[in-house]
């Protein structure tokens, strides 16, 4: 059975996908899995044993492009017994339509009837969470999901992982606490730069080194950070924020001993990765995304007006990230520290 996934656009969003791929290959240990997805997913995908091939799909998110799809669907032709799509969008399943793939399931969502031939209505209240709206595309309708839930884990070549080290001139000699105070989303998700020193600080003087990760746009942040250590402490940090590959920011992280994070695509990589992670939340709530790992504390102050899952704050305070103090994240790092966390 080769099925083929039209991937989602978000970084999180694809790490949890993960968890839909291994159910198909529970049902069906002989399928081939094939994911259409933006090209910067494919490190992310790379790293799951159970996709066969990641295919890079060159538009950009909203972006129609009729013609462009009908040439993607017709080069897929006669490959693909089924395809399953997570997003909900009409877009989305025009490929596979243009395609001719005999099966093509997904929720329901902007009109697709005739795009979709095995078209689910969502329960909100039976799935409350995005895993389960993903997993439960992998069963007949109704199917109860099998439990434990399976979670993602992303698997690292230890080479690869040294070609990292290597490049950027970072040792292992003693712990790692990454930081990752990025997030893609919006600034009510993120964590006062003053919260994350003081938490860097508190490590580099328990004899840690700190790895700040993100993307350029966090790069700024990532120096706020390091301004606010004093001399002697900052030179035992480094701003990789934008200089990393996703590739090589996923490697590196896999180093960590351990992880703080606000709700971003990182944290999803964390967990994936099964570090010893701390995540902070403010507009968001865990009860949809939670990270999905052994070793996780959620902190988060739950304050009246939260979660209002907004990109800004409506009322301008962020008092759901700004009143919460780097107290009940380091002692959240005392908790999972316990035994020394192996590199894998």
């Amino acid at each position: 059975m080769k099925i083929l996934i039209v991937g989602p656009s978000w970084v999180g969003d694809m790490v949890m996908a993960q968890t839909l791929f291994q159910c198909l290959r529970q049902r069906h240990p002989q399928c081939e899995i094939d994911v259409l997805a933006p090209e910067w997913s494919r490190p992310i995908l790379e790293r799951m044993p159970e996709v066969r091939q990641a295919l890079s799909f060159p538009l950009g998110h909203g972006v129609l492009e009729l013609a462009t799809r009908r040439r993607i669907g017709k080069s897929l032709a006669g490959q693909y017994d089924q395809a399953i799509l997570l997003p909900n969008s009409l877009k989305s399943a025009l490929v596979p339509f243009f395609a001719g793939i005999p099966k093509r399931t997904g929720w329901r969502g902007e009109f697709r009837y005739g795009l979709l031939n095995d078209v689910r209505t969502l329960d909100k209240e039976r799935y409350p969470l995005m895993i389960e709206r993903f997993m439960a595309l992998a069963y007949e309708p109704g199917a109860e999901l099998p439990k434990p839930y399976p979670r993602p884990s992303l698997q690292i070549d230890p080479a690869s992982r040294d070609t990292a080290l290597t490049k950027f001139d970072l040792a292992l000699d003693r712990p790692v606490l990454a930081l990752c105070p990025g997030a893609e989303f919006g600034e009510s998700k993120r964590w006062p730069s003053e919260h994350y020193a003081k938490v860097a600080e508190a490590k580099i003087r328990e004899g840690w080194q700190v790895w700040l990760f993100g993307s350029k746009n966090d790069h700024a942040v990532g120096e706020d950070i390091r301004s606010r250590l004093i001399p002697g402490l900052r030179e035992e940090s480094v701003n990789l924020s934008g200089a990393t590959s996703l590739a090589e920011a996923i490697d590196l992280l896999s180093c960590a001993d351990s992880v703080v994070s606000n709700d971003s695509g990182l944290m999803h990589v964390a967990a994936a990765l099964n570090r010893p992670l701390v995540a902070v939340y403010g507009s968001t709530s865990p009860g949809f995304t939670p990270p999905l790992a052994e070793k996780v504390e959620i902190v988060r102050l739950g304050i009246e007006c939260s979660p209002c899952f907004d990109r800004t704050c409506r009322f301008g305070h962020y008092n759901c990230l700004r009143q919460l103090a780097p107290q009940p994240v380091n002692e959240a790092l005392e908790r999972l520290q316990g035994a020394p966390v192996e590199v894998r």
